[in-house]
């Protein structure tokens, strides 16, 4: 995920966090409207909410949108980039202050990857990464770390192809160039 991705996601589980703890019920349907994304994606971004974060998160029938049953706040891991962007987001989320001499905190949001994988036995040394089956052959994927998740793609003695999103296949083309040009055989 490149790092507007990655942003894109946390700016959109910080949107919905602010809208349910202002008590505006967000919905699936507004998040998606307002970020320009599909449907389905919103839905993962709350079930990513509740399931992964731990949120306190259910549905009111009469508004017809999301609220916590009790009080919480986004998780975050400890960061020692001491960046003025992060601060700022920082002092969006938390209302507070922070100068240079604190340490900045950041939410780490997986990335999401679509990937389509025909035989069987690569899909289950694959399972590690695969959080839901899309359709026949075809796998939604979650991961935080680029590298590990292409190395073990790689590695599928199967035919694999991931198909969305597209920065992350011209990482793969890129890499796969690269092993290619360094270990050709001179003649």
């Amino acid at each position: 995920m490149t790092s507007s991705s990655k942003n894109a996601a946390e700016v959109r589980i910080q949107w919905l966090h602010k809208k349910i703890t202002n008590m505006y019920y967000p919905n699936a349907m507004r998040l998606a409207e307002r970020f320009g994304i599909s449907h389905r994606q919103a839905q993962r971004d709350v079930d990513y909410l509740k399931k992964n974060l731990g949120a306190p998160l259910e549905y009111s029938s009469e508004h017809r949108g999301y609220y916590y049953t009790e009080q919480f706040s986004l998780p975050f891991v400890v960061s020692s980039d001491n960046d003025d962007a992060l601060s700022e987001l920082v002092d969006t989320i938390s209302g507070a202050e922070m100068n240079a001499e604190n340490t900045f905190v950041q939410m780490q949001l997986p990335y999401t990857a679509t990937v389509e994988i025909t035989d069987k036995l690569a899909v289950n040394s694959f399972k590690a990464f695969i959080i839901s089956k899309e359709s026949r052959n075809r796998y939604i994927c979650e991961f935080h770390n680029i590298e590990q998740f292409l190395g073990a793609f790689i590695t599928l003695r199967s035919d694999a192809k991931i198909i969305e999103p597209f920065w992350l296949r011209e990482r793969l083309v890129r890499m796969a160039e690269n092993i290619i040009k360094n270990n050709k055989f001179d003649k």
